[in-house]
């Protein structure tokens, strides 16, 4: 009894020890054409080095797939055929695709990757003085649609019906990046860091300190205030904001963030924080939000498993979806 009570202790102050030889080690660059924090629990500053540097490359290769400034990519090959051909693509794209088709059934349309077709009526440099005419703003989004994305299962093509329809992943795109390389640093034995692309973060493990990671999120009418910090674990935290990129008329703000079903900017919201099991999942869900409204977006959140919001309005009013206990900064498990 007395050896193995002494082979407890040995082996207790074993993980002690090498729980305590653990730093986390961040790094930030630009990648996507966003900045990019990633930080990894690690025993040597060469080991953490070698597994961001394998991130970087995982970020940088979905880049190459995804983007539609390249003209080498395979989204931009969709979009040159578009109302030509179906184009064969990677099972990757294929399925990130199919996902974000879901996506848009799942939220009506709010969210939607053709939003790419959009003619760009609307400025957010300072230079727009007045809205643009109704007929305009309805003849802009035209060759928007997700109905139109043609999806062959079988042979994994992918053809837009119209002549002159995009496709983009700018409100999923960096979120599945940081889903892939946290996946591929896990399966490299990396058991806890952060992946921040630009407000699209992704946690798994623990701290250092045996400790949650914490996420504070701020008012963005009032930055220097931390309103709530809620603990998170294996868990995806996107925020997204219109308080930099915005115009306002006739007192009224309207969001860089655009209704892909109507062509008018959102309103009414000036930052929403979506708390979900994938960064791909917040990040569409986030942009959903901002199209669907306070109201409609904080009910339809409250009707899904594992996704919470929080969202500020235009008069810096704090709402949040009814499972996060903003008096014990925790977010409830629902009910099964």
């Amino acid at each position: 009894m007395k050896i193995l009570k002494r082979l407890h202790i040995y082996m207790f102050l074993l993980s002690f020890c090498l729980a305590q030889a653990q730093e986390a080690y961040k790094r930030t660059i630009k990648l996507m054409g966003s900045r990019f924090d990633i930080t990894v629990v690690a025993d040597t500053k060469q080991k953490a080095n070698a597994y961001i540097d394998v991130a970087i490359e995982e970020i940088s290769r979905i880049e190459r797939l995804i983007s539609s400034w390249d003209p080498n990519s395979q989204t931009s090959l969709i979009n040159r055929n578009a109302g030509l051909q179906p184009v064969k693509v990677d099972k990757e794209l294929f399925d990130l695709i199919e996902r974000s088709i879901q996506i848009s059934k799942l939220t009506d349309g709010a969210f939607d990757i053709s939003y790419a077709s959009m003619d760009r009526i609307w400025k957010f440099d300072g230079s727009m003085t007045t809205m643009p005419a109704e007929d305009v703003i309805k003849s802009s989004v035209e060759k928007v649609g997700y109905k139109n994305i043609i999806l062959d299962k079988e042979n994994h093509t992918v053809f837009l019906k119209l002549k002159g329809m995009k496709i983009g992943f700018g409100a999923i795109g960096k979120g599945y990046a940081a889903d892939k390389a946290k996946a591929l640093l896990k399966d490299k034995g990396v058991f806890s860091g952060i992946i921040n692309a630009s407000g699209d973060m992704n946690t798994w493990g623990k701290q250092v300190n045996g400790g949650d990671w914490n996420i504070g999120i701020k008012n963005p009418l009032n930055k220097n205030k931390i309103f709530i910090m809620l603990p998170v674990f294996e868990k995806a935290v996107v925020t997204s904001g219109n308080y930099e990129k915005y115009v306002s008329f006739n007192g009224k703000r309207y969001s860089h963030i655009i209704d892909p079903r109507t062509g008018y900017p959102s309103s009414g919201i000036v930052s929403v924080t979506v708390f979900a099991p994938s960064a791909e999942l917040a990040d569409a869900m986030a942009t959903s939000i901002f199209v669907m409204g306070k109201d409609t977006g904080i009910n339809f959140i409250d009707q899904l498993n594992a996704i919470e919001c929080i969202i500020v309005d235009d008069e810096g009013k704090v709402w949040y979806s009814k499972h996060i206990d903003k008096k014990n900064n925790t977010i409830n498990k629902r009910p099964k």
